[in-house]
């Protein structure tokens, strides 16, 4: 049954896909603001649905304002399930810009690119997180800078922390499981050298799957040790939420 499923689930999110797309070139033009967010947020919901995942929110996210949501990476789910709570603007690495279709979609939902090789990447990317601030927008950031299995988490990278401290900001931690049949599972994750249709294969294959999104307490931009003390604080509040227990 898995490829039949996966054939069927393909074909609905490839057409999902391309309706964005086109609702991208057509709509967001002729749409304000709140209009291109709430798009981007009914869009992601439906995504997550064709492609088989149940997603489930704990906590009490942050939904108006400006706020620096902080979450561990698991999958290129991620950035649609987030979205699919509050559309956000995500900083991530210039080189999911060129993954296939993802990378469109992404660019799509409002990410912001940053390349690391570039010397004043994060200079950059910090003056972009200011102006959505100015905006109350949401800003999203994977602070691991890369994907894991979702059981722990990996150190933090502080510079994009600056933002928030310096806009004084609430930086909110998002903790992300991976579930199937109601058991946490790596067999999700988006890591190693798997490929991109690879992950799809197992995912749109898969029955039972969820995403738990757990909104933590939010953390106050303004507190003593600035970035490095929000990068700390943060990694404690969500390695305690993903680690398995007992």
């Amino acid at each position: 049954m898995a490829p039949i499923l996966f054939f069927l689930r393909a074909l609905m999110t490839v057409c999902w896909i391309a309706a964005g797309l086109l609702a991208e070139l057509l709509a967001f033009p002729l749409l304000g603001l709140r209009g291109r967010q709430a798009l981007i947020q009914g869009w992601s919901r439906i995504l997550l649905r064709l492609c088989g995942v149940r997603m489930r929110r704990h906590g009490r996210p942050v939904l108006d304002g400006p706020v620096l949501w902080v979450a561990n990476h698991v999958s290129w789910l991620d950035i649609f399930v987030i979205d699919a709570v509050r559309p956000t603007s995500f900083i991530a690495k210039s080189d999911i810009r060129r993954w296939p279709v993802i990378g469109l979609l992404v660019a799509w939902a409002g990410t912001l690119f940053i390349d690391r090789r570039q010397r004043h990447a994060v200079r950059e990317a910090g003056r972009q997180m200011l102006g959505c601030f100015e905006r109350g927008d949401a800003v999203g950031l994977f602070p691991e800078g890369t994907t894991t299995e979702g059981l722990d988490v990996r150190p933090f990278h502080a510079g994009l922390f600056e933002a928030a401290a310096q806009a004084d900001v609430p930086v909110q931690p998002i903790a992300l499981r991976f579930l199937q049949h109601g058991q946490r599972t790596v067999r999700f994750a988006f890591v190693g050298e798997q490929t991109l249709v690879g992950n799809l294969w197992t995912l749109l294959g898969a029955r039972g799957v969820e995403v738990e999104a757990e909104f933590l307490p939010p953390l106050a931009a303004g507190a003593e040790g600035g970035r490095a003390e929000l990068a700390r604080r943060a990694h404690q509040a969500i390695a305690q939420a993903v680690r398995p227990r007992g």
